[in-house]
């Protein structure tokens, strides 16, 4: 008899499709024999279920500023997003349901480890600085002729831009003050100046700030009278650029620059000097920026704004995102791209920008999947990036329509959106069709595909929400139902073409369902730069 004494014990941990089989050789003494093979026990793991975002698109009932610690993305306009450390933070518009926010400061902001649960922190300033008061008297006291000063001006709040640059953190702010130029009734005079300012910190978990003063200003240039007599004519408007709605860019090399732009004239650009953050000069209109897009380039009343400026190292664009029309409802984003900051920006028809071509691509749209009211107002975007990942990310707010039953003025709930970037082959970016919600990646094959799907294909229409319709994709790779044709998939770049399309795959969470659940979307553009989305509904 063989002497298995000196036979180590083994133990082998097999793991196979959630089975775990437990092998184990031993001896027991010199007379001891192989036992015949037992079955193992067979131990069944269940499958993990992802617990996606479960908090309601109407949020009406902890809209107030004592519920915020319930809101998450309620009540945000205007993102800007940034990642310190840990966490992502996200600064806004002062603009809330029901005005939740008057009265606790201004440029609110939330915090967020994943992108998906936000944390409500509070204001990050408490009172207009003095500068801006004094600033806006000494240019009316200097205007021909000379302007009483105004003792009680009325503010607004705008669309801070929050970036690092170096070791710190800088804020462009907008404040507009609202109050008309001459008089006291906006029926025979233009409103007053806007200004962008900036604040600095070194930690955004401190939210101290340090405000380092005006960096630019609405500057009239002398063409347009500031009062009128009769009906307003909106192509007269006064200033030349309107100092809203701040972006900041660093350039590869290191140059710095401000976008900004609002309804007037169109966007612009200018350099800023990096040890300030502000512009080099203002002596002259010239010093106020160089226009790299408009709608009209006779007109300097056009329905564009929100600019927001990056560079994409992987395609060596940068890519100018722009939102159009009024932002209530019709709201949707633009982008073009250039190879260099100051421009010329061209679409994806090849037609220039910057020389007033309309924009397309078109990213978002008022649009409706099925069991949900829908959105509008979707734009005036932030685009961030995950430091560690690269990935790229779009986030706005998006609005319920109009006189949706039970919600008292629906249209001004306002969430905050935040979607996955993808790229095209020929580098444009799509917007996925769901918010994220960090859905796990999983294997997506031709089998994913087969089932009923709501699709959109969302044309430019005015104030008008693109419905989806129901299409069925089947095993011989035919489209039927709402629309016939074929599709196809390639694996290897998660890219499914529907009829032509060739559209970016993702996991994502349905967020119209009944019962919220995990699916696949795709999203991709039409040869003339429509925005194709679709979701797997069974």
């Amino acid at each position: 008899m063989k002497d298995l004494k000196s036979i180590l014990r083994l133990k082998k941990y097999l793991t196979v499709i959630g089975l775990v089989v437990l092998v184990t050789a031993c001896s027991s003494g010199d007379d001891a024999t192989t036992p015949d093979p037992v079955d193992p026990p067979v131990v069944v793991v269940p499958p993990v279920t992802f617990k996606g975002p479960t908090y309601a698109d109407n949020y009406s009932s902890i809209a107030s500023w004592n519920t915020r610690s319930q809101w998450n993305l309620a009540n945000v306009h205007d993102p800007s997003v940034v990642k310190s450390g840990e966490y992502y933070y996200m600064y806004q518009t002062d603009a809330s349901y029901g005005n939740a926010h008057d009265g606790h400061g201004h440029f609110f902001y939330r915090r967020s480890k994943d992108l998906v649960n936000w944390e409500f922190m509070g204001s990050t300033m408490t009172t207009a600085p003095a500068w801006v008061k004094d600033s806006l008297n000494n240019k009316r006291a200097r205007m021909n002729p000379a302007l009483p000063p105004i003792d009680n001006p009325n503010y607004g709040y705008w669309a801070p831009c929050v970036r690092k640059v170096g070791k710190k953190y800088r804020m462009y702010y907008s404040i507009v003050v609202d109050n008309p130029i001459v008089g006291t009734s906006f029926d025979t005079s233009w409103s007053e100046r806007a200004f962008i300012g900036l604040a600095e910190t070194d930690d955004l978990a401190s939210n101290v700030w340090t405000d380092k003063g005006m960096v630019i200003c609405s500057e009239p240039d002398g063409v347009k009278p500031y009062s009128f007599t009769g009906a307003r004519n909106w192509e007269n408007a006064y200033f030349k650029y309107n100092a809203i709605d701040p972006s900041f860019i660093e350039t590869p090399e290191g140059d710095q620059y401000l976008i900004y732009g609002s309804w007037h004239s169109g966007i612009a650009v200018v350099k800023l000097d990096p040890t300030t953050g502000k512009p080099y000069q203002l002596k002259t209109l010239a010093d106020y920026g160089t226009r790299i897009a408009t709608r009209n380039a006779t007109s300097r009343w056009q329905a564009s704004e929100g600019p927001e400026i990056i560079y994409n190292p992987d395609t060596q664009y940068y890519y100018l995102f722009m939102a159009y029309d009024e932002l209530s409802v019709a709201y949707n984003t633009r982008v073009a791209r250039s190879r260099t900051i100051t421009g010329p920006y061209y679409g994806i028809n090849g037609a220039n920008v910057t020389n007033g071509a309309d924009c397309w691509p078109m990213l978002t749209h008022p649009y409706g999947f099925n069991n949900h009211t829908g959105w509008v107002g979707i734009s005036h975007c932030a685009v961030f990036q995950n430091p560690d990942t690269k990935q790229w990310y779009y986030s706005s707010q998006g609005r319920l329509p109009e006189g949706v039953p039970g919600i008292n003025v629906s249209n001004a709930i306002m969430m905050g959106h935040v979607r996955t970037i993808k790229w095209t082959e020929d580098g444009w970016p799509v917007i996925d069709p769901e918010r994220y919600a960090a859905v796990p990646e999983t294997s997506i094959t031709d089998a994913s595909f087969i089932g009923t799907w709501e699709q959109i294909i969302m044309n430019y229409q005015y104030k008008t929400i693109q419905k989806s319709v129901t299409i069925n994709l089947t095993a011989d790779k035919k489209v039927s139902g709402a629309i016939t044709g074929t599709w196809s998939y390639d694996s290897a770049n998660k890219t499914l073409t529907v009829n032509g399309i060739k559209c970016k795959v993702s996991d994502a969470w349905d967020w119209e369902s009944s019962t919220r659940k995990v699916t696949i979307t795709y999203s991709g553009l039409t040869a003339d730069g429509r925005p194709v989305w679709g979701k797997k509904i069974n």
